[in-house]
């Protein structure tokens, strides 16, 4: 079992810029990859981006492709997400999420554990 909490989200004015970080207790943080996943008011949840194992290879949703910049620390068992060039759209509770198996995903059900999420608002 792995617990995962999210922090960094707030207000921020579109073309602006947050960080969000998820730390990740209960089992080495290593052997899992890490997703990031968003749910806006009244949508469903989807995918934002997604880190493998060593952090070398990653994957991202076209919406936050050249703006979002996914990483990870294994070392301190903790995922980042860089969003810069923010907009009104990324407006979403951003949730973490851990998966055991093998191979990269990038949908919803692949994931085993979920944090909490953190609300980010984007204003115009």
């Amino acid at each position: 079992q792995v617990q995962l909490v999210e922090s960094g989200g707030g207000l921020v004015q579109a073309g602006g810029s947050l960080r969000l970080s998820c730390v990740t207790s209960g089992r080495t943080f290593g052997p899992y990859i890490m997703g990031w996943f968003r749910q806006a008011p009244g949508k469903e949840r989807e995918f934002v981006a997604v880190i493998s194992r060593s952090g070398d290879t990653t994957y991202y949703a076209d919406s936050v492709k050249g703006r979002f910049t996914g990483s990870r620390d294994n070392a301190k068992n903790t995922m980042y997400l860089q969003m810069n060039s923010l907009k009104p759209e990324d407006t979403a509770v951003y949730y973490c999420a851990a998966r055991e198996g093998g191979s990269i995903k990038t949908t919803i059900r692949d994931y085993d554990y979920w944090g909490q999420g953190t609300q980010v608002t984007v204003y115009s």
